[in-house]
């Protein structure tokens, strides 16, 4: 009988390890936390973040403010340069949970394209503390899984475009909750029907919870401008101008008039379309025509907001535009930070902010 009890008792324990090691497990998937890819450029921590704000020029910051942005288009380059042009972008994205638009840069390496690219992630780790991953991410993947979307872990781990957003669109609201979207090559005509349906989805769920755009939920797209020069871009040669003074006065005239034509002022399909044209070789709708990395996430996130908006005016503001070599670096070498790449006048990268509404 004496035997009978610790035989029982130890089949009891065994079966309660086994249990509390499922339940282990499955805390670990369910939690699972998307880590930072991009440690130097970027903020990790709050008091980073709070330093980086002490040292920014606040002036002119207000000539915006108010006004809540629907949907923006953001850079994603190391802090140091890009600077004041991030706050003063996302200070007026008010809406809490965010629709997180990025680039795809490591998707080719993977044999992706063609589909909106989604997470699975619960979390991703922030300044202040762990940002949760909406729920209506599920909501609108179901809607899109079968033709226009897949879920890919891996290339969303290693891209770090949306995550250059997150510190601060945190700063200005603790609270946030995402849905990172990124976008790989895809053709004018595929970008377009993503585009559609994207919206078309984020409108079902939208009305299904009661959310307005801009108040309740907005679309944060990024995308870096042109990466110009001969300098250390791989053997490439991006200097489309030269890279003496004269040719970089003229690319960056060159980019003024890209966006000028294509995404200032009221968001339209023709636009769209001739922004490709700008951005995409003709011949191939994988390789550069002018280097902007977001040639894809940009026009999908402009059509959605677009078929969103349901045919009202949908208008873009030029926030600013700057470059690695033209802007005021924000001293950031005492704060454990730094910089990804050189910026000389043969290897620069341009920046443009604009806020939709």
């Amino acid at each position: 009988m004496k035997y009978n009890l610790i035989v029982y008792a130890f089949v009891v324990i065994l079966l309660i390890n086994l249990l509390s090691c499922q339940n282990k497990e499955m805390s670990k998937t369910t939690q699972k936390i998307r880590p930072l890819k991009d440690t130097i450029g970027f903020a990790q921590y709050s008091w980073q973040m709070d330093s980086l704000m002490e040292r920014m020029d606040w002036q002119g910051w207000k000539k915006t403010s108010g006004l809540p942005w629907k949907m923006v288009i953001c850079p994603h380059d190391d802090y140091t340069y890009v600077g004041t042009l991030y706050p003063e972008l996302l200070q007026n994205v008010k809406a809490p949970n965010l629709i997180l638009i990025g680039v795809a840069h490591k998707a080719a390496q993977l044999g992706i394209e063609d589909s909106l690219v989604f997470d699975s992630y619960a979390s991703w780790k922030g300044p202040w503390k762990n940002i949760s991953v909406s729920p209506i991410r599920e909501e609108i993947y179901k809607l899109l899984v079968k033709k226009f979307a897949v879920i890919n872990d891996t290339l969303q781990k290693v891209e770090h475009s949306v995550e250059a957003l997150i510190p601060f669109l945190q700063y200005f609201n603790r609270n946030i909750t995402i849905v990172p979207i990124l976008v790989p090559a895809m053709s004018p005509d595929r970008m377009q029907a993503c585009g559609k349906a994207l919206a078309d989805a984020i409108r079902t769920v939208a009305k299904t919870h009661k959310w307005e755009w801009g108040t309740d939920f907005a679309i944060v797209s990024t995308t870096d401008a042109v990466h110009y020069g001969t300098e250390d871009w791989g053997g490439i040669n991006r200097a489309y101008f030269g890279c003496d003074e004269q040719g970089n006065i003229k690319a960056r005239e060159h980019e003024a008039g890209i966006i000028d034509s294509c995404l200032r002022g009221e968001v339209l399909p023709e636009k769209i379309r001739l922004f490709s044209n700008y951005t995409l070789n003709p011949d191939n709708f994988r390789e550069y025509k002018w280097t902007w990395c977001g040639r894809y996430s940009v026009p999908v996130a402009l059509y959605t907001s677009y078929y969103l908006n349901n045919g009202n005016k949908l208008s873009g503001d030029l926030v600013g535009y700057s470059t690695s070599i033209t802007s005021a670096h924000i001293p950031v070498d005492d704060l454990g930070m730094g910089r990804t790449a050189i910026a000389t006048n043969c290897h620069w990268v341009g920046y443009a902010a604009l806020g939709y509404k």
